[in-house]
């Protein structure tokens, strides 16, 4: 009898788990490796027990993650930050909106040319990112720096064209923003995403040249659609990754090359 009322118990156990599990909510999210990815997989215990099954899928661009949310393949993204939403949005006329500010992610400026901005030479070449938002984040950090001056230094979509002052007669040249880590053996100076950077084994409190402050107004977000952004399992989510949990780890973990923004 003993042994029945064991097996019995067992069975019951099992039958609960596999009840959980099949009743268990799936929020599938698109981020980068770094640090997205792994803030999340920080809140991932955490939603299993309050019945959400968080599946992180990892993309090393910042296209695909929008497109597969828009398309529904994704429930949500984490990688980017307003200023690249509202520039997707306008150029693929969509509508994807911001559920939850997370982290800053300070951008700056590399080379393994040069020790010291001063150095930078007539006619150098800088590598900037060729998306709008951030290609413009870029030149408006080198204006700051006293390299450039913009026609709008305001103008967060500034271009190259909207340079008014080159004394130094650089040279911009436009790649991929995952691409600019692997161009420092090419180019004078890179102005590098901290993702992209600490993905390269950069650490950007310690080998960039400059950085953003922490007042910098590029907030990396959780994104999801307008006809998702109030599900359970959405709103979970937006409650885990604001945990002081969540806080200490991004301090622990980063040490200042990422900061949180809530």
């Amino acid at each position: 009898m003993r042994l029945n009322f064991v097996r019995s118990a067992l069975v019951a156990s099992a039958f609960l788990v596999a009840a959980n599990a099949a009743h268990a909510e799936k929020v599938v999210v698109g981020a980068t490796q770094v640090p997205h990815a792994e803030i999340l997989e920080v809140v991932k215990p955490q939603l299993a027990k309050e019945g959400v099954e968080l599946d992180i899928k990892v993309f090393s661009d910042y296209v695909q993650p929008n497109l597969q949310l828009a398309d529904k393949q994704l429930d949500a993204n984490f990688f980017q930050h307003k200023p690249y939403l509202d520039s997707f949005n306008k150029d693929r006329k969509a509508t994807l909106v911001p559920v939850a500010l997370v982290h800053v992610e300070p951008f700056g400026g590399y080379s393994k040319k040069i020790k010291n901005l001063s150095e930078l030479k007539d006619g150098a070449t800088v590598a900037i990112p060729n998306d709008p938002s951030n290609g413009g984040r870029a030149l408006v950090l080198l204006q700051k720096q006293g390299v450039i001056k913009l026609k709008d230094p305001s103008n967060i979509l500034a271009t190259a064209a909207d340079v008014v002052e080159n004394p130094k007669k650089l040279k911009f040249r436009e790649l991929e923003a995952a691409m600019l880590p692997r161009s420092l053996d090419d180019v004078d100076l890179a102005l590098i995403n901290t993702n992209y950077a600490l993905e390269a084994g950069l650490v950007p409190t310690k080998d960039a040249l400059f950085i953003e402050g922490s007042d910098s107004p590029y907030a990396n977000i959780l994104v999801t659609r307008t006809d998702n952004k109030d599900a359970p399992g959405i709103k979970k989510l937006v409650q885990a990754l604001h945990t002081p949990e969540v806080k200490k780890f991004i301090q622990d973990k980063y040490k200042g090359a990422v900061v949180p923004a809530f």
